[in-house]
């Protein structure tokens, strides 16, 4: 009984604990907006950035290739990954955009059934 009864003790405990976590919100405030203050001032419209005056830039769609894997003839050492360049695309000839097989799903896992 004498547990379930209220207490002066508990009451101010709780109270401290209360306190406390006001303090901390308190304190996170002021901390922010200090922190806020430091920051450079928001540009204005005038420094925003402007279209060019040839006007918006479009996207410019080719097909690209890329370069071969060099071929090693029979016998000799293959080439180790540090002696490759670093492999770059080029436009291609054909205007054709690449499809997929018939059946594939075009990529590895997909759920497809994949070219039979």
């Amino acid at each position: 009984m004498q547990l379930a009864a209220a207490s002066g003790l508990m009451s101010l405990v709780l109270f401290l604990v209360a306190v406390a976590v006001l303090t901390m919100l308190a304190g996170s405030f002021w901390l922010g907006s200090r922190i806020k203050f430091r920051e450079p001032p928001r540009p204005r419209p005038e420094e925003q950035p402007h279209l060019p005056a040839e006007g918006p830039v479009h996207e410019i769609r080719e097909n690209r290739e890329s370069e071969e894997v060099p071929w090693i003839p029979k016998g000799e050492r293959p080439l180790t990954p540090y002696e490759l360049s670093n492999q770059q695309t080029r436009p291609s000839t054909s205007k054709d955009r690449p499809r997929w097989s018939k059946g594939s799903s075009g990529s590895f896992g997909g759920g497809g059934l994949g070219a039979h």
